[in-house]
């Protein structure tokens, strides 16, 4: 019998994450079942390649677009053009999409218009916020695809909502989780962690704080492209400093801005100690031991619900609101008084306990690899 093969895409960092346990679970089918790792290149360089591939232990992807930048349309559109000669090639028996970004929307819409099935895990996901580039890949690429995986029963209700039929609908968990439970148990020390990213003063700092630190992410463009929203944030975030010290993954974008708009004195002055992306094993680390995590970012939202650890988001909404309802995450938006506020209230000892959403157990993608097959074997 000749075996199913499925070609996974993977894009942006993110989609890393949650590509790898789903390319694992297919190690137990592989005597019908071929995964074929495809990646557009919309996210790539060589120092993501030893911070995420190896880390994560996927193998070097079979096919890569090489596309890079560009503005969105650019961007999807350069995918498209690049990921429809593979499908002649390959003739897949389903094409498997992660997430949100553009290589989602864009090699699901080359792989529907060719009448390949498109699998969607992390499917159902809604911030109501059509801005949101995000948010559009989305719900089209839902729209379009015959099997869709979620994370949360809401996402269930969301599809539905919008006319999907509950028979394409499997709640199976969140893969994001998979990968974390996994690496939590090999993530290093923090002090190994400070000392490889340059956080030696922070190390200190910390220390006298009775080891109370902050872990900060920011890069979403509504909070760091405009000059008066990230020089908010940035002096909010500079007097909570003074309280506890805040160790800042600084994203390149933000870090640009930062010097673009004058603005490298707000951190100079503060406790904010900035250091360049940090690896996955790192960050489960630093996201681990922290007091409080600040982000803007959705998959941290989610990470911190699982480790337990209060998530403070700098964001006027989100697409998982289980972290909100069910986990440690609130929402602030970017008024410097309601940051204050959260911030105080944990200080008060008021965080939210939350606790672990079903199926974020570790096994999302065994449930998600067990059904898909079943589902290509009866004819899709």
């Amino acid at each position: 019998m000749e075996k199913l093969k499925i070609l996974l895409v993977v894009g942006a960092r993110p989609n890393f994450m949650k590509i790898a346990p789903i390319m694992e679970a297919f190690e137990k089918f592989a005597d019908v079942a071929e995964p074929v790792l495809l990646h557009t290149g919309q996210h790539y360089d060589h120092a993501m390649k030893a911070l995420l591939f190896d880390q994560l232990g996927l193998p070097v992807p079979s096919i890569d677009l090489e596309v890079r930048g560009g503005t969105h349309a650019e961007q999807t559109a350069n995918i498209m053009l690049r990921f429809e000669p593979v499908l002649d090639k390959l003739k897949p028996a389903a094409v498997l999409v992660v997430g949100d970004v553009n290589s989602t929307i864009a090699c699901a819409l080359v792989a529907v218009k060719k009448q390949i099935p498109v699998v969607h895990v992390e499917a159902g996901l809604r911030s109501r916020d059509l801005a949101m580039p995000e948010e559009v890949n989305r719900l089209l690429t839902d729209q379009i695809s015959s099997r869709l995986y979620t994370t949360e029963r809401l996402g269930n209700e969301n599809l539905q909502s919008e006319g999907i039929s509950a028979d394409r609908i499997v709640f199976a968990g969140n893969v994001m989780i998979d990968t974390l439970l996994k690496n939590k148990k090999i993530a290093p020390e923090l002090k190994e962690v400070l000392a490889t990213n340059g956080l030696g003063k922070a190390e200190e700092v910390i220390e006298a704080s009775q080891g109370r630190y902050i872990f900060m992410t920011l890069h979403r463009p509504s909070n760091v492209d405009s000059p008066e929203t990230l020089r908010s944030l940035l002096e909010c975030l500079s007097s909570i400093s003074r309280t506890v010290p805040i160790v800042f993954a600084i994203h390149p974008r933000t870090k640009g801005n930062i010097e673009r708009f004058g603005f490298q004195s707000l951190l100079d002055e503060s406790a904010i100690y900035t250091a360049p992306p940090v690896g996955y094993l790192d960050s489960i680390t630093l996201m681990s031991n922290a007091f409080v995590v600040m982000t803007d970012s959705g998959g941290i939202q989610e990470e911190t619900t699982a480790l337990g650890v209060p998530c403070i988001t700098m964001r006027e909404n989100t697409e998982r609101w289980i972290t909100v309802t069910e986990g440690t995450n609130t929402i602030v938006g970017v008024d410097p008084v309601k940051i204050t506020n959260a911030f105080n209230d944990l200080l008060a000892g008021q965080g939210k306990a939350g606790r672990q959403p079903e199926f974020w157990d570790g096994h999302a993608s065994e449930r998600i690899v067990e059904d898909l097959i079943c589902w290509l074997k009866k004819g899709a």
